[in-house]
């Protein structure tokens, strides 16, 4: 029997799987696939941008897989490098392509467009495919047994246990190995999932999961030691709400305590199994646990700090600063609680780390479209944010977005502030980049900054764009047409509203081009035309010599 996964990338409020990074579903289905008796040789990969440069030589594998299972969905919509989540069409194509069952899972159940929008079109009319009602590695589990395939239209949708994803997460480690960016593959683990939140923001789908199912730290460890043998080096703990809450002691109250010891554990234990990783960075943190246990969270987040690689981001939803959409929509902290947590979150992690990035700073997550907003929402949201500024706290990124409205969420039906604020959500996303994103990443990452390990991803004309391997990596836009696929670092020389430009470091002055040497702080266009003329140059004294150039400026450059 063969069985093709085939990962058209997911993108969850906590979950991640567009390239780089490696969705956890993926290597549960190969997990589970594994256990129920198919060899690794007749388990194949295959990511939708494969399929796309490649439709003829996927052909052939689509058609001889007895089984093809289709990883999919986007439940927060987002702008990506160099990927494009799997569109509806090429559903339709793929399902009439292959002659063997084709299982629709992942986020996907929830709805689905090419887009990431609302609540899409039915996906029944999708031909030979069946959409599981619950979660894909249980339901292909289950379809396995007893080394048959069976009709998927007898078989009940169901859940997957901890423990069963303890075993899968382990022994289908070994898919990461055919993922085309590998080994630059981020790695998405799960610690938990599900929200113990008693009233739940009007529009998430995480409590579609159920309350929160913890994983044993144990079990994690040995997924990330399964996954460091097979060569990974970079691994995010994305996948749960808050991380701050895993492992956390229900006690009666809004919110469980946090356990400290745990993520201790948890983090020590990754360490260990995995002492050569290159990336250990985190996802979503819960802004109320923070509010609510600041001595907790703040030896929680040192933990992390002490363990982690430099660049990491704590995304934090605050949604909006308007009290009443605050209340109208069951959101969790306050603006004042928001700004507390902002500032825990700086004064452990602000310091500049080995990588050029400082070490743990929040990321804000902002949704418009609420139940309740109205044009003083946005003055609300904007005055927020540039007291923030004002303060000195820093933020590694700024998620502006409107609400998508999923079937079963209070706010499905309720939107209508989209349309009815649009002009204003507009101008206000305009004037936050302006007046906040672009000097705030100025006191990110100064002119002058040197990145490490800028790994390049795109060519487009003449600008080479990159990113560090991380959670919510800083895109760098490199003046110059470099290979792609290589690891380099750069010196930041300008800054963009969400980027920054940079110029590769230590720049080879005999080699580099007329464009790049003008980018050089402090060299401008009459030195960088003299340099020009002048090389090539055997060492620093000669060019001085012949140049004249500031002694400053050869800390960015080689000969």
């Amino acid at each position: 029997m063969k069985a093709l996964i085939i990962d058209g990338y997911v993108d969850e409020p906590a979950c991640f799987g567009v390239p780089p990074y490696i969705s956890p579903y993926i290597r549960y289905l190969a997990g589970a696939m594994r256990e129920q008796g198919i060899p690794i040789q007749d388990i194949f990969y295959s990511a939708i941008d494969s399929i796309r440069l490649k439709p003829k030589d996927h052909e052939k594998i689509i058609r001889e897989a007895d089984l093809v299972v289709i990883i999919a969905g986007m439940t927060v919509p987002g702008k990506y490098l160099r990927s494009t989540p799997i569109s509806l069409q090429e559903l339709h194509i793929l399902s009439r392509t292959a002659t063997g069952k084709v299982i629709l899972g992942g986020p996907i159940r929830l709805g689905f467009s090419s887009e990431g929008g609302k609540k899409a079109s039915s996906l029944s009319g999708i031909e030979n495919a069946y959409c599981c009602g619950a979660d894909v590695e249980a339901f292909v589990y289950d379809m396995l047994k007893d080394g048959k395939l069976e009709n998927p239209v007898n078989l009940a949708d169901r859940f997957r246990s901890v423990q069963e994803i303890g075993r899968w997460a382990e022994k289908g480690a070994f898919i990461i190995r055919q993922h085309p960016d590998y080994p630059n593959v981020m790695c998405e683990l799960e610690t938990y999932r599900g929200c113990g939140r008693r009233k739940h923001c009007s529009f998430c789908t995480e409590p579609f999961y159920g309350g929160p199912d913890h994983r044993p730290v144990d079990d994690v460890i040995a997924e990330v030691q399964g996954l460091y043998e097979e060569g990974a080096r970079y691994f995010r703990i994305g996948r749960q709400p808050d991380l701050l809450s895993y492992q956390s002691k229900d006690k009666g109250g809004d919110l469980p305590v946090p356990d400290p010891m745990a993520i201790e554990s948890l983090y020590r234990g990754i360490r260990a199994v995995a002492p050569g990783m290159q990336v250990l960075h985190m996802d979503n943190a819960n802004p109320a646990t923070i509010a609510a246990f600041p001595e907790e969270s703040e030896a929680i987040l040192s933990t992390i700090v002490r363990y982690h690689t430099s660049g990491d981001v704590a995304a934090m939803g605050m949604e909006s600063a308007d009290p009443e959409v605050i209340r109208r929509n069951g959101l969790k902290v306050s603006a004042d609680e928001m700004f507390d947590a902002i500032g825990l979150v700086n004064k452990i992690g602000g310091r500049r780390g080995d990588n050029g990035m400082p070490e743990l700073l929040p990321g804000l997550n902002f949704v418009h479209g609420l139940m309740g907003e109205t044009k003083e929402t946005f003055r609300l949201n904007h005055d927020f944010l540039k007291k923030v500024l004002d303060s000195g706290l820093l933020l590694r990124r700024i998620n502006i977005r409107q609400v998508m409205a999923f079937q079963g969420t209070p706010m499905f039906g309720n939107d209508a502030a989209v349309e009815k604020h649009k002009k204003e959500f507009l101008r206000y996303k305009e004037n936050v980049r302006k007046d906040i994103d672009l000097p705030m990443l100025r006191k990110v990452v100064p002119a002058g900054t040197i990145l490490r390990n800028v790994l390049l991803e795109v060519n487009d004309r003449n600008t080479t764009f990159g990113r560090q391997m991380g959670s919510y990596p800083l895109l760098v836009g490199v003046p110059a047409k470099q290979g792609i696929g290589y690891y380099t670092d750069v010196t930041v020389i300008d800054h963009g509203f969400r980027s920054v430009t940079a110029i590769p470091y230590p720049l080879d002055i005999n080699n580099a081009g007329l464009e790049l040497l003008q980018r050089v702080p402090g060299i401008g266009k009459t030195m960088a035309a003299k340099i020009f003329r002048g090389r090539p140059y055997k060492d620093t004294q000669e060019l001085m010599g012949k140049t004249g150039i500031n002694p400053d400026i050869l800390k960015y450059i080689e000969l």
